[in-house]
């Protein structure tokens, strides 16, 4: 196999969580123009349409399947459906979030819930449903965050809290399953890209964050993207349990 071979992914079938907008429709796009016919997950079912029609644009297959994936038996069936269409799943890609910022002191114990339950709860209920249909050779990447790691700014208790559980998650599904079953585990911290979740953010904030990206500026949607597809293809074969910021050098500063 030739080395840009390594990175392609024809043949494979890959899950991406909230696939609905921003980010998710980036990595759904782009794996498929890697060769991965894709499954769409989102709560807002009817806004995958135009996820699905970038997949089929590139030449590969798409579902669209409901999904909250705070609820373990939406996880189920997402797999089901995915087995059903395509007989397979060799990818996982954990990507529906919710980002928040209330004050430590204010935040409501349902607020807080809420958040672990879809970013970290949700992330394990996916990735095992995925685990126990996935062959030798598949691979899961977790959408992490730089702020698993450190802090910017925002009172973010519960959303950092749940990044910084998906790199606990991620280190001990890859310790538990590359050896036994074959599957890689591993994540991708991003640092600011747009998304819904920084619309939300306030007037200025963005850019007064951005200075401690050494490259000067917020990352591009397909440059993770290339991460993903990279992390899902057979030239990271190599690697599992990893953490792997794409921050623009954030985390140095």
């Amino acid at each position: 196999m030739g080395i840009l071979d390594m990175f392609r992914l024809d043949g494979k079938v890959a899950i991406v969580t909230g696939a609905s907008s921003g980010l998710g429709v980036s990595f759904a796009q782009h794996l498929a123009e890697a060769g991965a016919d894709v499954a769409l997950a989102a709560r807002r079912v009817d806004r995958l349409a135009e996820t699905a029609a970038l997949v089929e644009k590139a030449g590969r297959r798409a579902i669209s399947v409901p999904t909250d994936v705070s609820s373990p038996t939406d996880c189920q069936r997402l797999v089901g459906e995915t087995m059903e269409a395509f007989g397979k799943v060799d990818v996982l890609v954990n990507n529906a979030g919710l980002g928040t910022a209330y004050p430590a002191t204010r935040e409501t114990p349902e607020q807080f819930r809420q958040v672990i339950d879809v970013n970290l709860n949700g992330a394990y209920w996916m990735a095992q449903c995925c685990g126990r249909v996935m062959k030798p050779g598949s691979s899961i990447i977790n959408i992490g965050s730089v702020l698993g790691f450190t802090t910017a700014s925002l009172p973010q208790a519960a959303y950092s809290a749940s990044k910084a559980g998906l790199i606990g998650l991620t280190r001990d599904l890859a310790s538990q399953w590359t050896g036994r079953k074959g599957i890689r585990v591993n994540l991708v911290a991003p640092g600011f890209f747009a998304s819904e979740m920084t619309e939300q953010y306030p007037p200025g904030y963005m850019e007064g964050q951005l200075p401690r990206a050494i490259v000067g500026r917020a990352g591009e949607p397909v440059e993770l993207s290339a991460a993903v597809v990279f992390l899902a293809s057979a030239a990271a074969g190599y690697i599992t349990g990893v953490a792997l910021p794409v921050d623009g050098g954030f985390l140095t500063s």
